[in-house]
């Protein structure tokens, strides 16, 4: 059983602390980055699906983005890459039957996740993410493990409402819970909760294929993205509908076989950590293998996973 401390989310000063030991671990070699799904399928057509309680998914725009209609205007999750924005809003509109984007929600600070922010910040629509996220979409962020460095984003594409731990937005007949998972995909990932509609969306917290990506650049670590899990788990009900950043729907079971293989592999990787074993080591030991033939290929998973550890080793009691 593994076992770890709990951290106070919202002591902001220890958030720069660890910003700076994150950074400093990312400073090791970098891996070879494999493409981002995102980036790939940005030029596929957009597929456009209706979700429960009258919402609607938008998929091939770079993450899947859900919209509803509000008295004030569209309500959207995601925007997508850049590149594809203007039709993304276009669809929005179209489906909600809105002439604006009143609210934007950003689940983490990625640009596939944030790609239209520029284009609805100017128009004027409020933009809803963790505090986390405004702060690391106002600085410059160097992702080694990607070999690139993202500027900091334009004031106008930035967050105007963040939150800490939960929030709510009543628009409407539909009540939007907004929560923090912790330090999952980046240590900004928020979920969306369409409470009438029973519908969550995950952003990249979820991979519905594939693997996560572990952004250790920016507060990523396996072991927030299995408590990420739990919350949404905890949330959930057998008839909601969980909305991952790619690929198909899911459902409270398909979290919870997730838990259970991260938990599994992050076992392992601790065993890794206790035993010192470097990168190499690790791979050659293969602790994702009873999963390969229904995720592929773990080599960026498992060493951004790895090395998502090295700045929470006090956190492990067996060290």
């Amino acid at each position: 059983m593994i076992e770890f401390d709990s951290v106070d989310e919202k002591a902001r000063g220890a958030l720069f602390d660890r910003r700076t030991l994150l950074r400093f671990a990312a400073g090791a070699a970098a891996i070879a980055p494999l493409a981002r799904a995102g980036q790939v399928r940005a030029a596929e057509a957009l597929g456009v699906s209706d979700l429960p309680g009258g919402l609607t998914l938008i998929s091939g725009a770079g993450t899947n983005v859900v919209c509803a209609a509000s008295p004030e205007g569209a309500v959207m999750v995601d925007g997508g890459l850049a590149a594809r924005a203007d039709e993304v809003v276009a669809q929005a509109l179209a489906r909600t039957k809105a002439k604006k984007v009143a609210t934007l929600f950003n689940t983490c600070w990625r640009l596939e996740q944030t790609g239209a922010n520029d284009k609805l910040g100017a128009a004027g629509a409020r933009i809803v993410s963790h505090e986390n996220t405004k702060l690391w979409m106002g600085t410059e962020i160097d992702a080694r493990w990607e070999n690139k460095v993202y500027p900091p984003r334009a004031p106008i594409a930035r967050p105007t409402k963040t939150f800490y731990t939960v929030d709510t937005l009543a628009d409407g007949p539909e009540k939007i819970e907004t929560g923090y998972l912790l330090q999952a995909h980046t240590d900004g990932d928020i979920y969306v909760f369409f409470r009438k509609a029973n519908v969550v969306v995950a952003g990249s917290a979820v991979a519905g294929r594939g693997w996560p990506v572990i952004d250790t650049a920016t507060g990523g670590f396996l072991g927030g993205h299995v408590r990420g899990l739990e919350t949404l788990i905890k949330l959930a009900d057998d008839k909601t509908v969980i909305v991952p950043a790619d690929g198909p729907l899911l459902t409270k079971v398909d979290l919870e076989k997730q838990r259970a293989m991260y938990v599994s592999i992050m076992g392992k990787l601790q065993t890794c950590m206790e035993s010192g074993f470097g990168i190499a080591q690790v791979l050659q030991s293969a602790p994702a293998a009873d999963y390969v033939a229904e995720r592929g290929d773990p080599t960026q998973f498992l060493t951004l996973a790895f090395r998502s550890f090295w700045g929470h080793a006090r956190q492990f009691k067996a060290i």
